[in-house]
């Protein structure tokens, strides 16, 4: 068995390094000043990769400025340079960053053309030492996938076996992969499959784990504590990413609590004192979780990685944490969370809600904050909140509406897959989204 491990700029991901917790700038990039200042507090924070939105070649230049100011105050974290459908700003990018995320697959609807891309793409990485990471989304597949085996966690996995085979045949193996979802079912899933068909190929590259689109606040970081922790808890993922729509510096916390229990002897036990009890409803005291009363997000982080995950995968039904510091409406709101993170039970609307990034352009934290408040009532609605076109309509597959960024202060209202409402004033466009659905429910 080949275990791959891929070197960042110094930084060694897979190959038993220590996993790393990364984020990404939601600055626009060419505004190198506003950049330059998230990416000194992220490296502040620990991040231990940034990376920021390259969708044009003007990013490439803002990048390359924003790498060398970085560089000379001392600042030596990766950059990873975020890339969708332009193969040639991809391959200008291979000069400048550390690392660039592609998805292949977007590369040409032409599987032929998309793989030639691809090859010059690779080519311009080994001259240039510079780093891969093949990133697929629920929602975002190649044409060709979609046809033969349907957005489908199967679909995913075969998709980066594709581009993974392609790494091989060009001898280029600094490569890291990811297979995202907003749905932690499909999430999951994808990434088991992906990590067998590895083991069974013979080479194991390194694995990129996060829910896309969690949201923010409890929501977003129980989300995610579940879904990357069904993943770290059978010992797969070399780097995390949780993905809130807040400050984005946030996110490195949240990923270091995750991290961190995985990694501590706290989650074995924990889990051997569950399934000890050979109970579907069992009981925790909240001593027992490690946790002071004034670490909230540290709390639900780790009960959603214990519990959220062995309600994930059917171990359990049911759980009670017992003699926590909170009041009982605290702690219902905690479980409802945990539940229909883990997908079990659905109290309240389903949120699918974009970190936001370089792309966006108007005020997506503050606007999902709306949109949930509006909506709280909604139960079992899925409502996606995001931050553009390039990644909205795709990666909000399980959205029942929709409200996606387009530019220039409009907005366009998803029902379903196909978009009702064009050029929407973003004044009015949580009203449109209102009306849409309350004619839906009557």
């Amino acid at each position: 068995m080949k275990r791959i491990q891929a070197e960042i700029a110094g930084l060694k991901l897979g190959g038993g390094a220590p996993i790393a917790v990364q984020t990404m700038c939601n600055t626009h990039t060419q505004d190198v000043e506003k950049s330059v200042a998230q990416c000194l507090e992220m490296a502040a924070a620990g991040a231990k990769l940034i990376r920021l939105t390259t969708q044009g070649f003007k990013e490439v230049e803002a990048l390359d400025k924003i790498k060398a100011i970085l560089r000379n105050q001392g600042i030596k974290t990766p950059l990873v340079a975020d890339v969708h459908f332009n193969s040639e700003v991809a391959i200008a990018a291979a000069s400048v960053a550390d690392k660039v995320r592609i998805n292949p697959g977007n590369f040409s609807q032409v599987h032929k053309d998309a793989q030639s891309q691809f090859a010059r793409f690779i080519e311009a990485c080994r001259k240039h030492g510079t780093a891969v990471r093949i990133g697929l989304n629920h929602g975002s597949l190649g044409e060709d996938i979609v046809n033969r085996w349907g957005n489908t966690p199967e679909g995913m996995k075969q998709a980066a076996m594709q581009w993974l085979a392609m790494c091989i045949d060009e001898k280029f193996d600094n490569v890291v992969v990811s297979l995202k979802a907003s749905n932690t079912i499909v999430m999951s899933q994808a990434y088991l499959l992906l990590f067998k068909a590895m083991e069974e190929s013979g080479t194991v590259f390194p694995v990129h784990l996060g829910v896309t689109e969690a949201g923010n606040a409890d929501q977003g970081r129980i989300k995610s504590a579940i879904g990357i922790g069904a993943l770290l808890s059978k010992g797969i993922g070399d780097t995390v990413r949780v993905s809130l729509t807040e400050n984005p510096v946030n996110e490195i916390p949240a990923g270091e609590q995750i991290v961190q229990f995985f990694e501590s002897k706290d989650a074995q036990r924990l889990y051997e004192a569950v399934r000890n009890q050979n109970s579907r409803t069992p009981i925790l005291r909240f001593t027992d979780l490690g946790c002071g009363k004034d670490d909230w997000n540290r709390f639900i982080i780790r009960a959603a990685a214990l519990f959220g995950v062995m309600l994930l995968e059917k171990e359990i039904d049911d759980f009670t944490i017992a003699e926590a510091p909170y009041s009982e409406k605290k702690m219902k709101a905690l479980k409802e969370n945990i539940q229909q993170g883990a997908r079990r039970v659905f109290y309240h609307p389903e949120y699918i809600a974009c970190p936001g990034c370089g792309r966006t352009q108007y005020n997506l934290e503050e606007t999902f904050n709306k949109v949930k408040e509006r909506t709280s009532h909604l139960k079992g609605v899925r409502i996606a909140v995001m931050g553009c076109i390039v990644n909205g309509p795709g990666e909000m597959a399980d959205a029942d509406y929709g409200y996606v960024g387009q530019g220039g202060g409009k907005v366009t209202i998803y029902k379903g897959k196909q978009p009702v409402l064009k050029g929407v004033p973003d004044s009015e466009a949580i009203d449109k989204l209102l009306q849409i659905i309350e004619k839906d429910q009557k």
